[in-house]
């Protein structure tokens, strides 16, 4: 449930870029600028960012070693390799083309001329498959842990106590440290083959909590003080980024950019992701676990759906918003209604695609 609310978060994220907020995608109707619907969308992308891609690597790090204990090394792999390797190589060779081709009808060209000039210009781009890509690097990283330590996990205490609230601000402050070094060298925007290095210092520690994580089970029931402590670490967080953004250039120490360098807000930017993450993923954990046992129907289908959904909402999210560019209106609105019927469509053709003889094994 929880990954699948994460996915349809992800089509409004670019639902959000589409129209106005800062980021990189396929198609841009409105380029950021200073009109507040364009910050607004800023904000919920940068809110967005904070913590949901390190959802879906917290929760691949806790199915890993149950996976490992089970397939062995080379089993493991070969099951990445065809769950996460296969779409990614649809994406490469199919959807990304495919999806550019699309945007560059909005540039006057035809179809058929925009499929041609892809033809002789093709560039890798993997898109939001970015993230099969990172997870394939972690499944050879765990299964070289697993044959180096003779198939011991990294954690196999299954009474073992949930982090403190010390390990917890530590591990939030050392890993906004990290991602301020990160984008000393690669600041937010700059992709290096399609992955955003400086977001990785959440993304590895995300992976590697949720590893440590499977054996005691802590992602079933975090503690409620800990659920409490860091939503209420997160609630006062929040507005502190949009404060800085809006003040920069107005009051002293506040020039830079937010996305990398030896700034203040490069610095704010970078320790304000784990605060908010630490809350939101706890609350979020923590309030699964309670609606988990009264889900219905639709968000059973939807949780089948979540991985297939991700891989094909380009092209989907794209055509939608290009079928109804001319059509004057605000930009708000048409980020919640080309984001909603996206969903809706990526919905449809993800349980199509799901029947099909062999899709379901990959998909």
């Amino acid at each position: 449930m929880l990954r699948a609310a994460a996915t349809l978060l992800v089509v409004f994220h670019h639902a959000a870029i589409t129209y106005g907020a800062q980021g990189g995608w396929f198609y841009q109707e409105l380029a950021p600028g200073d009109a507040w619907s364009s910050r607004l969308l800023s904000f919920f992308c940068a809110l967005n960012q904070a913590w949901f891609m390190g959802l879906f690597f917290l929760l691949a790090g806790y199915f890993t070693p149950p996976a490992l204990a089970r397939k062995g090394a080379l089993g493991f792999l070969v099951a990445r390799a065809l769950r996460l390797g296969l779409p990614w190589l649809l994406f490469v060779g199919l959807l990304g083309p495919l999806t550019m081709a699309l945007a560059r009808t909005a540039r006057g060209d035809s179809p058929l001329d925009a499929l041609r000039w892809l033809a002789g210009h093709w560039v890798f781009e993997p898109g939001p498959l970015w993230f099969a890509q990172a997870l394939m690097l972690a499944a050879l990283g765990a299964a070289l842990w697993h044959l180096l330590m003779g198939g011991r996990p990294l954690s196999d205490r299954s009474a073992a106590a949930f982090p403190s609230q010390r390990v917890l601000a530590a591990a939030a402050l050392g890993t906004g440290l990290v991602a301020f070094g990160l984008r000393l060298v690669w600041p937010v925007g700059i992709s290096v083959a399609g992955m955003q290095w400086g977001y990785f210092a959440s993304y590895a520690l995300l992976f590697v909590a949720g590893w440590a994580a499977a054996a005691p089970g802590w992602l079933q029931q975090p503690p409620a003080d800990r659920v409490r402590r860091w939503r209420r670490v997160a609630r006062w967080a929040v507005p502190v980024l949009p404060v800085v953004a809006l003040s920069a250039g107005l009051l002293p120490g506040l020039q830079g950019r937010v996305e990398g360098g030896w700034s203040l807000p490069a610095l704010v930017y970078a320790l304000w992701e784990p605060l908010v993450a630490w809350g939101v993923l706890l609350g979020l954990l923590a309030r699964v676990q309670r609606l988990s046992a009264d889900i219905g129907p639709v968000w059973q289908a939807l949780s089948r759906r979540a991985f297939a959904i991700y891989v094909i909402h380009p092209p989907v999210l794209v055509a939608v918003a290009l079928a109804w560019a001319t059509v004057p209106a605000p930009a708000l609105l048409k980020f919640v209604l080309t984001g909603a019927l996206a969903c809706a469509l990526c919905y449809g053709l993800a349980g199509a695609l799901l029947r099909l003889p062999g899709v379901a094994r990959v998909l």
